[in-house]
């Protein structure tokens, strides 16, 4: 098996932490070529590989670079869009990092190219998709009778030495709900990989944080398109507090509690019973050994789809993505109309 060539534009810290390790370590990829619009970044970046031996001058080289197989994109999201459209041109494969892009209608059009373009992949890098405990949590939601309702809550305090939060576009955003869709994709892959797709969802957001550029918690009000209603609650803006993530299902025989919070076992609360007097009860707890928090299992798959032409363990395509967005877009919406019920977007 020849590995894949990949070129990686964008060079900061997410591509230096995350992405060159997982892509050289990887048995599908070899990282040959880098691209940043600072040149200089761009060979500082090379320098610490031992694969990369092609820094381009301009973005377009890389996508006409007929050596590469693979564009690995970690842009700005509003420049996703452009990068698509050049893959296209070039008849590139492209991993863009999430969100899918900075507006719903910039969105839309990714996910129109890549349906018309069957020929190319169009990845959208959303690990979360890819976590072990989504498959674990459906199998116990068959295990709790008829589901009717859900609590997904994380919050936290601010993080005043988040790195990521120190890059251009994060502190004036231009995608839509600023930090609530690019650290918010994340927890709406977790909660929709389990519960569906969500239909409409009423929110209220605040900032709290001048370094978020925009608002940075949002609590809301679900329904999902089976028909469950819940809550979902996300910011990590406030004073002294714990970090708290935990995920509720509920039914009409039995729960499930799941606490994912950092520095805790990732444990599954499986409680069965209560249907009728007459139901037997009993409960379980499911430990989740090392979660997939890095980016190393969605490359893995997306290598093995690249080679072997069978793309059903791909979960993170762009209409998955754009969903993840379109909640975030109803919640902004939702939010400045006074907390009004919105529908979430669909294509």
């Amino acid at each position: 098996m020849s590995e894949l060539n990949v070129a990686i534009i964008g060079t900061g810290i997410f591509a230096t932490n995350a992405h060159l390790p997982a892509l050289t370590k990887s048995k599908y990829f070899n990282p040959c070529a880098c691209y940043n619009r600072t040149k200089s970044k761009a060979e500082s970046f090379a320098a610490t590989s031992s694969t990369i031996t092609t820094v381009y001058d301009n973005l377009e080289d890389a996508f006409e670079d007929p050596k590469i197989d693979l564009i690995d994109a970690l842009l700005p999201v509003q420049f996703n869009l452009d990068a698509v459209k050049l893959a296209v041109k070039h008849k590139k494969n492209i991993s863009l990092e999430k969100p899918i892009a900075a507006t719903l209608a910039q969105a839309k059009e990714i996910v129109n190219i890549s349906r018309n373009n069957p020929d190319i992949t169009i990845f959208i890098a959303e690990h979360w998709c890819y976590y072990k405990s989504i498959p674990l949590l459906k199998e116990a939601m068959s295990k709790i009778g008829n589901v009717y309702s859900f609590t997904y809550h994380s919050t936290g305090q601010f993080n005043f030495d988040n790195k990521y939060l120190a890059t251009a576009w994060r502190k004036k955003p231009e995608h839509v709900g600023g930090f609530l869709s690019d650290g918010g994709v994340h927890q709406l892959a977790l909660l929709t990989g389990v519960v569906g797709e969500i239909k409409t969802i009423s929110a209220r957001t605040k900032q709290i944080r001048e370094a978020s550029g925009v608002d940075d918690i949002a609590y809301s009000l679900a329904e999902t398109k089976s028909g469950l209603i819940g809550t979902f609650t996300y910011g990590s803006a406030f004073g002294s507090t714990d970090k708290k993530c935990f995920f509720e299902i509920m039914g009409d025989n039995g729960s499930i509690h799941f606490d994912f919070s950092p520095g805790k076992k990732e444990t599954i609360s499986l409680k069965i019973g209560g249907g009728s007097p007459e139901s037997a009860s009993s409960s379980e707890e499911i430990e989740i050994e090392n979660e997939n928090r890095s980016v190393d299992t969605e490359f893995e798959i997306l290598g093995e789809a690249l080679h072997s032409g069978n793309f059903s363990k791909v979960i993170s395509t762009p209409e998955v993505a754009f969903h993840h967005l379109a909640i975030v877009d109803a919640m902004v919406k939702s939010s400045a109309d006074g907390g009004k019920p919105y529908p979430v977007e669909t294509i």
